[in-house]
């Protein structure tokens, strides 16, 4: 790409927004121009507005430590200075909505983190290398919103991405439940210990709305496009439990699975390795090259040893055996807010970059 792409950040002080702009650090496509979060850090230069309150443990990036933060609700003003944004505000869902839709009307692409739109029939959920074919409802919702250039595009909930993509490389073998329990690391909260001291040497068996979300998030991954909108599948059918555990990054699932066709041990293994989509064919930046690794080690993944495989953008799958209930079961393990939050995004807009979705604007 000749000249790199203007992007800003909604919400950028949060955590997810910090994650966003340490990973768009050096982008070969991309470069942060714009910071944009609430009114209370609006006038502040960036680095004055998360002054105390850096969550990654690399310093801020020169290039953006002096920008001086906009007013996320000024829409017209932040899109003008864009080619298109990365949403990741903490607002209602309702709020969300509309102020994510606002800047798609001012002409300008918005790749979300937020789930207040994973719901909305035409715009896309994507997990790049499982569904990218629904890029084609973003056509739809052009006409919609009544825009040239502008839609909304979203990555589906962190908690999905340790098990999803390993049932997705499985499909030929028509997985019909599910059974996961997820133990989800306090990043996925925006916290470290140092603001959540009570959950040192303790776990939380309740995350709001995150079962839900684990549940029915993939049957709308694996849909089908119909009239410029996605309809969910209907299986697997899928039941979740959700756990806060004393990590901080890394979201580990212990999942069971029931087949409608047998499979042997070393097939399925066979297929997590051989699993690959659209990001890793069209080589983008962010896309791992082995999207899923399978660990033979009885004692792996592990989130010490493996969160950060492929950057944070690898799955890790191991203790694949056989079940005396279900058919099979294995464990996995998503670095939440690499893969699961800013980093699927940043590879859900490298993607929609490469197809003209995203462009520079005349």
């Amino acid at each position: 790409m000749s000249e790199k792409l203007k992007v800003g950040i909604l919400g950028a002080t949060g955590m997810v927004g910090q994650r966003f702009i340490a990973l768009l650090e050096n982008h070969p496509w991309y470069e942060v121009t714009t910071v944009a979060a609430g009114p209370q850090s609006a006038g502040k230069t960036y680095e004055e507005a998360v002054a105390g309150r850096w969550k990654m443990t690399t310093p801020i990036p020169e290039a953006v430590r002096k920008l001086v933060v906009m007013n996320v609700n000024e829409v017209e003003k932040v899109a003008s200075q864009v080619d298109f944004v990365f949403s990741a505000v903490s607002m209602s869902k309702e709020e969300i909505a509309k102020i994510e839709e606002d800047y798609a009307r001012a002409e300008t692409p918005v790749v979300s983190n937020n789930s207040a739109h994973r719901w909305t029939p035409d715009v896309p959920m994507m997990v790049p290398e499982i569904n990218p074919g629904h890029m084609e409802v973003i056509e739809a919702q052009k006409k919609r919103l009544g825009t040239v250039r502008g839609f909304v595009a979203v990555k589906p909930n962190c908690s999905i991405q340790s098990y999803a993509p390993v049932l997705t490389a499985w499909m030929e073998f028509e997985p019909v439940e599910v059974v996961a329990t997820t133990y989800q690391a306090i990043s996925g909260a925006g916290k470290t210990f140092e603001d959540w001291p009570e959950m040192i040497g303790n776990i939380i068996p309740y995350i709001g709305g995150e079962e839900e979300k684990s549940e029915k998030e993939p049957l709308r991954i694996w849909g089908k496009v119909a009239d410029g909108k996605i309809e969910p599948a209907q299986l697997p059918r899928i039941t979740c439990q959700c756990i806060r555990v004393p990590v901080l990054n890394g979201h580990t699932a212990a999942v069971f699975v029931r087949f409608a066709k047998k499979a042997a041990k070393e097939q399925l293994i066979e297929k997590l390795k051989a699993f690959r989509g659209l990001p890793q064919e069209l080589k983008l930046p962010s896309a791992p090259k082995q999207f899923i690794q399978y660990l033979e080690e009885d004692n792996r993944p592990q989130v010490a040893l493996d969160v950060d495989y492929e950057n944070g953008m690898g799955i890790s799958v191991g203790r694949l055996r056989e079940d005396s209930i279900y058919d099979w079961k294995f464990v996995g393990l998503s670095h939440n807010t690499i893969r699961g939050a800013a980093g699927g995004a940043v590879l859900c807009a490298e993607l929609l970059t490469a197809k003209g979705y995203i462009a520079k604007k005349a």
